[in-house]
C-alpha cells in the first residue's frame, strides 16, 4: 500500500521529468523501477537545475514535519496524561507549602502561649521561697524569734509569755497556743516551772506575697526549781503558718503533726 512519502516523491519526480509527446513513451507502472532510462535534458532547463535523483534525495529532507512518520513511542496515546511544564508545577507546589508552614506556624505559636501559661499557673514558679533569698531569710528570722517567745514560759513572770502571744499570734494560732501551754501553767506555780524553747533550725516551705509556711526545728529544756531541781530537753518538730500585717510576720496556724 503506498504511503504519502512515496506518493510526494513520484509526483516529484514527474514535476521535474522532461515532457513527452503523447504515446512516444508509456509511464512505467507504479512501483516500477526507472533506473534504467535517463532523462532527456529539458530545453528550457537551467544548467543549475536539480535531476530527479537529487530531487528524490532531498525529499526527505523537505518534508513538512507533519507528514513525516513518527515512532511508535512519540505517539501519544488518548488516555495517556499529558506531562505538566516545570513552571506550572512551581506555580502549584509554592502555595501548598506556604500554607503547610502556615499551619505549622499557627500549631507552634497555640503551643508557646500553652506552655508559657502552664509555667505562670505552676505554683513551684509563684513560690518566693525558691527565688527570693532575702524575702525569705527575713521570714525564717521573724518568725524563729516569734516561736522562741510564745513557746518559752517562766512562772516568776507570766505575764511576759501574755505579751509574747498577743504581739506574735493570729488567728487560730491564739487558742492553739493556750491549749499546748495549759499543763505548763497549770503545774508551773507549784514546781517553779521554767519552759525555754530555741530555735536551732528552719525552712520556708512556702513563700506567696504575704502568706508563708516554715517547718521549725527546736531545743526545748523544762527545769524545776523547787526543792528536787531537774532539768528535761527535748527536741520539738513542727509546722507554722505566718502571714504578714505591715513590717511584722505573725504566726496563723500551728501544725505538731498529731492525728
Amino acid at each position: 500500500m503506498s504511503t504519502t512519502r512515496h506518493l510526494v516523491n513520484r509526483r516529484r519526480r514527474l514535476a521535474t521529468a522532461p515532457s513527452r509527446t503523447a504515446g512516444a513513451e508509456t509511464e512505467p507502472a507504479y512501483g516500477q523501477p526507472d533506473a534504467d532510462r535517463e532523462p532527456e535534458p529539458a530545453a528550457n532547463a537551467s544548467p543549475k537545475t536539480a535531476t530527479a535523483p537529487d530531487a528524490v534525495k532531498a525529499a526527505p529532507d523537505t518534508l513538512d514535519d507533519d507528514t513525516a512518520p513518527r515512532p511508535a513511542d512519540d505517539i501519544p496515546t488518548a488516555g495517556a496524561p499529558r506531562p505538566r511544564p516545570k513552571a506550572s508545577r512551581l506555580r502549584l507546589t509554592l502555595p501548598a507549602v506556604l500554607c503547610a508552614l502556615t499551619v505549622l506556624l499557627g500549631a507552634f505559636a497555640v503551643w508557646a502561649f500553652a506552655s508559657a501559661s502552664s509555667l505562670r499557673d505552676e505554683p513551684a514558679r509563684q513560690n518566693a521561697a525558691l527565688t527570693d533569698i532575702g524575702r525569705t531569710s527575713e521570714v525564717k528570722g521573724r518568725i524563729g524569734e516569734a516561736v522562741g517567745a510564745v513557746f518559752s514560759y517562766d512562772y516568776a513572770s507570766p505575764a511576759r509569755s501574755d505579751r509574747a502571744a498577743s504581739t506574735y499570734l493570729t488567728g487560730r494560732a491564739v487558742q492553739q497556743h493556750k491549749d499546748m501551754l495549759a499543763d505548763v501553767r497549770k503545774q508551773a506555780p507549784d514546781q517553779k516551772l521554767v519552759l525555754t524553747t530555741t530555735v536551732t533550725g528552719s525552712g520556708v516551705e512556702f513563700l506567696d506575697g504575704d502568706r508563708a509556711r516554715l517547718l521549725i526545728f527546736a531545743d526545748q529544756s523544762n527545769t524545776r526549781t523547787g526543792k528536787d531541781e531537774e532539768t528535761t530537753y527535748a527536741a520539738a518538730m513542727f509546722a507554722v503558718d505566718a502571714v504578714r500585717r505591715g513590717d511584722a510576720w505573725l504566726i496563723a496556724a500551728i501544725d505538731t503533726f498529731a492525728r
